[in-house]
């Protein structure tokens, strides 16, 4: 059968349609088949960095649980571990593993208003709102903020009025923002990275002065605890209670001594370094003879010797200490007093713990520091440890082939073994 001329020029358009179509399809299918295997391949690296997280993780725990724990400070293996910590291949995946000793901050739940307002950025409308947050009244202070207040925003919740449970439920309390909590250190790593030291180019927005400025995260937890006990985990003697006996005994000091401790503490001394003063003699008197009515004065050698055996406190948790061996500046001034001669003294403090490889051994070893006066150590002596219970877990996941990206965070108490966990949080981002 013959075909004319036009049918066959309408067949040929057909079929180059039908081609034109067929290719079209093929290629919707070739790039819907690419997208399918990048998002199984993203998935599939998903659930790799989450288990390379809880690697990290456990890498961390595992450290913390064979520290010993007479004393901890920054130059640990649980702190300073890079072959454990920084980029570490796992299953096509890399992690990076930050831990934070929680002692090593002010503790939001007992910090005093002076105390807050030495902080980087501090207000005292916030220190306020602060106070406020916690506290189980309604009273409001002079800057602070209430249930009123919450209550009557927009989108209203409810006050707390109790301690604080993670450091994150800050930003609930008025005036704390974003950018005063985490500073420019939006991924919590503690370094300087490049979208952190470019201005305004890419979030997070910095001064782009190329040092890194840390929010209060860095400086304020809700954890922090210190077990009243010592070196030994022996239960510490409290001098306000402990009769002559016990303390000779229990201390090893002399019986002099022990009689001076009774004869001195009146109504109680208000922390232990109490038990020393300007006129203290540096070393305990030659001559030990002893009537029964002799009463010596601690001495500053005796002091250090007993300063981790003794407390002035029945509780056996202590909230709020702070550990002299892992502080940073800014929290070290804060306890001295936010002072420009207190910023002098933490400096003093920092420079003098880079030469003790294993950290201070007991508070009283701060009195070795320069500038730290019998005074100043009184003032704070009773807020101080040199152990820790509490700490963060960071890590951070890439993998490989896709560059997807995990982070996670673990709060742990390793009091107990196992650690308990306080807080975790596994996603993609803080």
């Amino acid at each position: 059968m013959d075909v004319s001329p036009t049918n066959k020029g309408l067949i040929l358009v057909m079929v180059l349609w039908i081609v034109m179509l067929m290719t079209t399809t093929v290629a919707i299918v070739s790039r819907t088949g690419r997208l399918d295997m990048k998002m199984a391949t993203s998935a599939v690296d998903e659930v790799r960095c989450n288990w390379a997280c809880r690697a990290g993780t456990e890498t961390a725990i595992g450290l913390l649980n064979e520290d010993a724990k007479v004393t901890d400070a920054l130059s640990e293996l649980w702190s300073d571990n890079d072959e454990d910590y920084n980029d570490v291949p796992l299953e096509r995946c890399i992690y990076r593993v930050y831990a934070i000793d929680e002692a090593g901050k002010l503790n939001v739940n007992t910090a005093t208003r002076e105390q807050l307002m030495a902080l980087p950025y501090m207000e005292m409308s916030i220190a306020d709102a602060i106070l406020d947050w916690r506290d189980n009244d309604e009273t409001v202070r002079a800057e602070g903020a209430e249930r009123g207040y919450y209550e009557n925003l927009p989108f209203p919740y409810t006050i707390r009025n109790g301690p604080f449970r993670t450091i994150r439920e800050l930003l609930r309390v008025r005036g704390v923002t974003k950018d005063l909590l985490y500073g420019e250190d939006m991924n919590l790593n503690g370094q300087l990275d490049p979208s952190e030291a470019d201005g305004e180019l890419s979030p997070p927005m910095d001064n782009g002065d190329d040092r890194l400025d840390e929010g209060w995260i860095a400086y304020l937890t809700c954890y922090s605890y210190e077990n009243n006990v010592d070196a030994d985990g022996q239960n510490r003697i409290n001098v306000n209670q402990a009769d002559e006996q016990q303390l000779q005994n229990g201390l090893g000091i002399t019986a002099a001594q022990a009689r001076w401790i009774v004869q001195n503490r009146g109504g109680g001394y208000p922390n232990i370094a109490g038990l020393i003063n300007q006129n203290s003699p540096k070393e305990p008197p030659k001559d030990s003879t002893d009537d029964g009515n002799r009463a010596d004065a601690i001495d500053l050698q005796t002091f250090s010797t007993i300063a981790d055996k003794i407390t002035t406190s029945g509780e056996a948790m202590l909230p709020g200490m702070v550990n002299i061996n892992t502080a940073p500046k800014e929290v070290l001034v804060a306890l001295l007093g936010g002072g420009d001669q207190d910023e002098a003294v933490a400096e003093s403090i920092l420079a003098d713990r880079l030469g003790r490889p294993y950290g201070y051994q007991s508070v009283a070893d701060l009195l070795d520091v320069s500038s730290m006066t019998i005074d100043k150590f009184k003032s704070i002596a009773g807020l101080l440890t040199v152990r820790s219970n509490v700490f963060t877990i960071r890590c951070d996941a890439t993998a490989d082939v896709s560059g997807a990206t995990r982070q996670s965070e673990c709060v742990v108490d390793r009091r107990q073994s196992p650690c308990k966990i306080l807080y975790w949080y596994h996603g993609a981002n803080y």
